[in-house]
């Protein structure tokens, strides 16, 4: 038995899995975004503590006996997220998350002291990334960054709570700009860039080795483990998007998946480290040893709709997209044109102050227009990141809570031009990965660990509707460029 923990920027998710693959178990804890000012995003890591132990207390009550059984826990999680700690590992400030912006001045400085920088870390300097948000609190907190003695990423932050043992893994690393993508390594230059050293960073492992051992009085509190009578290892983990590839078994290169959750992601795993910094491509370390991936990133996905449900009076999500289905292919070709860029952009434009759009609004159109323009526009915003992949060698599998709309997802599958399938489990994402990882950690084989899901439902391309979402994709493409200098 194997337990997953998913530290998402919504929920922590918690998941028992069986050696024979079955999900025995689940348990969620809602979190919080506190947003303080404008481009600021943030949690307290409090907020994780207490989520974590509802989640264990919960699978305690309802699934005691498989918790006794668990040999090791993997650990997933957003991405890029700085927890800083002080000599004593006591929270300095609330954590700055993945999709903060707040540090785009940074990144040009970071940019100008390492020219090298794209090339070592594989990617351009980003707000979302962590070492920009060490140079802003080491320009707007000075008092903060001179008690700084550790830097963590959220998930390892949980880690250090299990175990007392500051570990992270590489995918995650990849996402600091502090990590040799290439070499799997830190990198000492870009560290100094930011006025750290080694010694403020966790050691690494690869995401499928042993990383710590639950702390006993845990294992006793939770009655993790108890049936074995041996100690319960912590696996290594992944980033969120990582171990959900690990989950749905995309380990082999060409394989890939689009993730319709708060941001969207196409992640296609590969065999090499193969940068493409020009174009916003993020290039990590998967959460296997010798394996890497590529993945464009867009900041709002269904996000965007939840905005929209809220600015247009929809009912929910679902609302909204049975209205959008509402619209023939002549009223699709007159809709608005949605740029959804509400949090600023990543792939491929790189740009924190890019804002959302509406454009060609007149008095004919209504609300089942709008809620099609908003969809369209963030698939067309998922195609602009896969054309700056390498391209897949199959379909891609679908994943995230967009992911339940079969409309939305044959709507994607004609824009990105690719075969889409929904395998069965898929919702289970980073938990499921994490839980993997922690099976990998106990011996397990990738062959027999990293299995593929059985296919619920594909949807091939329709080759009838290609030429007129070709089109206005053109359209959408070419307001970026227009609009690029009004948005500052």
């Amino acid at each position: 038995m194997y337990l997953g923990l998913d530290l998402g920027t919504s929920a922590l998710k918690a998941l028992l899995l069986a050696d024979d693959h079955r999900i025995v178990g689940t348990a969620s804890a809602a979190l919080t975004v506190s947003r303080p000012q404008p481009l600021w995003s943030e949690q307290h890591p409090d907020q994780w503590a207490e989520a974590l132990r509802f989640v264990m207390a919960t699978l305690h009550a309802q699934h005691a006996d498989s918790l006794a059984r668990v040999r090791a826990i993997g650990l997933s999680g957003q991405m890029h997220g700085a927890v800083l700690l002080d000599a004593d590992a006591a929270v300095l400030r609330p954590a700055i998350l993945w999709n903060d912006g707040r540090s785009a001045a940074e990144c040009g400085q970071l940019a100008h002291a390492v020219p090298r920088l794209a090339q070592i870390a594989g990617n351009l300097a980003m707000p979302g990334f962590t070492a920009p948000k060490l140079l802003w609190v080491r320009t707007h907190e000075p008092e903060i960054f001179a008690r700084v003695q550790r830097v963590l990423l959220p998930k390892d932050w949980l880690r250090l709570q299990l175990s007392g043992e500051a570990v992270s893994e590489m995918s995650d690393a990849s996402g600091t700009l502090w990590l040799d993508v290439g070499r799997r390594d830190w990198s000492d230059e870009l560290l100094a860039a930011t006025g750290l050293t080694r010694a403020h960073m966790p050691r690494l492992v690869e995401g499928s080795a042993v990383s710590a051992m639950l702390k006993p009085e845990l294992a006793a509190r939770w009655g993790v483990g108890t049936a074995h009578g041996r100690g319960v290892a912590i696996a290594g983990g992944g980033g969120d998007n990582a171990a959900s590839a690990v989950g749905m078994g995309i380990v082999q290169a060409g394989q890939g998946f689009v993730s319709l959750g708060t941001s969207g992601v196409i992640f296609i795993a590969g065999e090499r480290f193969e940068p493409n910094p020009a174009l916003a491509v993020h290039a990590f370390c998967h959460a296997l040893p010798g394996r890497w991936h590529q993945m464009s990133v867009m900041l709002s996905a269904a996000s965007a709709l939840s905005w929209a449900v809220g600015a247009f009076g929809f009912a929910d999500e679902a609302a909204l997209l049975a209205a959008a289905a509402t619209l023939d292919a002549g009223a699709r070709g007159r809709a608005p044109l949605f740029l959804p860029y509400l949090s600023g952009e990543r792939s491929p434009h790189n740009d924190a102050q890019a804002q959302g759009v509406l454009f060609g609004l007149t008095q004919a159109h209504g609300p089942a227009d709008i809620a099609y323009a908003v969809v369209e526009g963030v698939s067309f915003g998922l195609r602009d990141g896969l054309d700056t992949l390498t391209q897949p060698t199959g379909a891609l599998a679908l994943v995230g809570g967009g992911a339940r709309s079969a409309w939305w997802a044959q709507l994607l599958a004609d824009i990105l031009e690719v075969p889409l399938t929904l395998g069965e489990g898929g919702e289970a994402g980073g938990a499921l990965g994490a839980a993997r990882l922690a099976w990998l950690a106990d011996g397990g084989a990738v062959e027999s660990v990293c299995t593929t899901p059985a296919v619920r439902q594909r949807f091939e391309p329709d080759v009838s509707v290609v030429a007129g979402h070709r089109a206005r994709h053109a359209r959408f493409k070419a307001l970026y460029p227009v609009l690029r200098l009004h948005f500052q």
